[in-house]
């Protein structure tokens, strides 16, 4: 298994000093001796001969060799998520997190995780003008599938990093419509609303009070565009009403199995791309024209 700072080991090419030997190279002035072309022809086959070899060399050993690190690599990380799969015997276990509070302890819950899907969300909101605490938790029938995990399975190598990397922005009518609000027991009140997301190892949740506009106020309806997470003062319609956002909470939980699963991904992207700089230094070598 390679570690996570194990570089790839270098080719034993001589690409680069033969690239840069031909670049710094003087061009022979016009009417040079008739021996003296010929001894650069001979240098350029020779060259060419031991360039030919090396790349060789690289195509039969080295990439077998990389590609096989790769495969371990994210069959390793491909065990992190721990999905459930067709004829897979047995129940995904189910993990519990407690959310932590960052500056204040408004909301407090634990979230249940069971591969790709939230299963259970049991969380307590204090409510800041009046100290009145709420409870509520997913219906028994409900689960909630967290679409970053299963898009990070499935994707190019990539493009799995970047949806744990970087969570999806949503408009606060995205998110009002999104269906978690009819998960919980009892339903939440028509001024909160949640959403659950992944960033880089954390499990978050966001909780968004809101603030009725009435259809008298002088303020200057905008609506907020997209966005991670939206701060107090942000605007949307949905359902024939205006809302304003009035407090925003967010809490988190670590999940360490997601932690090695993105230093999977990222030591197999850095494993990519040393092998393509290594190719592309007999690409750019070939391409050289000194004449």
């Amino acid at each position: 298994m390679v570690l996570p700072n194990q570089a790839l080991p270098r080719p034993r090419c001589q690409a680069e000093d033969g690239a840069a030997s031909q670049s710094g190279r003087r061009r022979a002035p016009r009417g040079a001796g008739a021996g003296g072309g010929m001894a650069a022809a001979m240098a350029s086959a020779a060259e060419r001969a031991v360039l030919e070899e090396e790349f060789k060399w690289l195509l039969q050993e080295e990439v077998h060799a990389v590609l096989k690190q790769l495969q371990d690599i994210l069959k390793e990380a491909s065990h992190r998520f721990a999905l459930p799969t067709s004829g897979s015997g047995g129940a995904v276990k189910q993990e519990n997190f407690v959310l932590s509070p960052s500056g204040t302890d408004q909301v407090k819950g634990v979230l249940t995780l069971q591969g790709d899907a939230l299963c259970q969300a049991d969380v307590n909101l204090k409510m800041p003008r009046n100290n009145q605490l709420l409870h509520f938790a997913f219906r028994e029938d409900k689960q909630w599938k967290l679409q970053q995990l299963m898009d990070a399975v499935m994707l190019q190598l990539s493009r799995a990093r970047n949806r744990l990397t970087t969570p999806a922005t949503l408009t606060l009518p995205e998110i009002a419509s999104s269906g978690l609000a009819k998960m919980f027991t009892p339903a939440l009140p028509p001024d909160i609303l949640v959403n659950f997301y992944i960033n880089l190892n954390k499990l978050c949740l966001t909780v968004y009070q809101l603030h009725v506009l009435q259809p008298s106020t002088t303020k200057n309806f905008k609506p907020a565009g997209g966005s991670i997470l939206h701060n107090p003062g942000a605007m949307f319609e949905f359902g024939n009403q205006r809302y304003e956002v009035s407090h925003v909470h967010k809490v988190e939980c670590v999940v360490p199995w997601l932690n090695d699963a993105l230093v999977f991904f990222t030591v197999s992207l850095q494993l990519c791309q040393q092998l393509k700089d290594k190719i592309s230094v007999f690409s750019s070598y070939w391409n050289y024209r000194p004449y």
